[in-house]
């Protein structure tokens, strides 16, 4: 099988992104040690994260490479065991970058709740309440496929007893979506301690969806103006 054209540039770009991004990972609390994974698409290539590096010892020689086949182009290090699970993404979906956490307060959610409900307008950014996908083990294809399955209608999922999975069209945007998750994720938990949260309804997120729409002039994105 011949191997995808690779512009250099700008996977060279991608890989300093991800370096970069990577330490930010542990400095905001998504992730601990070496868990979690960051990728992004260039062209006919995924630039991933390796396995088993902790983030601060990440350097550009370790990014992997791969093909949207799964073959390594470049990159000394093993691919993150979650590749089946980026990869998929990206064969189904327009995502360009992905982010996976192992963040406190959506880990915590996802052992006693189904989803994550619309307690606050930003969540339309999401596309919604985001749900929380049956447990299965990491690295595997019917995590993958679980995953994959949510992605293609929101830009978030909670994966059951493991973390989150976030995608966007930067890495920059999948990031900030993340951080986003986490929090709607402990103002949740917040509420209940007061009592009975008020969700928003489908009604209430459709006119936030145009009211984004209107202010941004048919732009693709869909955060929420602050």
């Amino acid at each position: 099988m011949a191997r995808p054209d690779i512009d250099t540039g700008e996977v060279d770009l991608a890989r300093h992104e991800l370096v970069e991004t990577g330490r930010r990972l542990i400095t905001e609390g998504l992730a601990l040690g070496t868990s979690g994974n960051l990728s992004v698409r260039v062209g006919d290539v995924i630039a991933i994260t390796p396995s088993s590096i902790p983030y601060v010892d990440v350097t550009l020689d370790d990014i992997c490479v791969m093909s949207l086949e799964g073959e390594q182009i470049q990159g000394r290090a093993k691919v993150s065991s979650e590749w089946p699970m980026h990869s998929s993404i990206y064969r189904s979906t327009d995502a360009l970058a992905v982010v996976h956490t192992h963040s406190a307060e959506v880990v915590a959610l996802s052992l006693v709740k189904e989803e994550l409900p619309a307690v606050h307008y930003n969540i339309v950014s999401l596309g919604g309440a985001v749900p929380v996908v049956g447990y299965s083990r990491f690295g595997t294809n019917d995590l993958a496929d679980r995953c994959e399955a949510e992605m293609k209608v929101h830009s978030a999922v909670i994966l059951q007893n493991h973390g989150a999975v976030t995608r966007g069209a930067t890495l920059a945007q999948a990031f900030d979506r993340a951080l986003l998750l986490e929090w709607l994720a402990r103002v949740y938990r917040l509420s209940l301690n007061y009592g009975e949260p008020r969700i928003l309804s489908e009604d209430e997120l459709a006119e936030v969806e145009a009211e984004v729409r209107r202010r941004r002039y048919g732009e693709a994105t869909t955060e929420v103006p602050k």
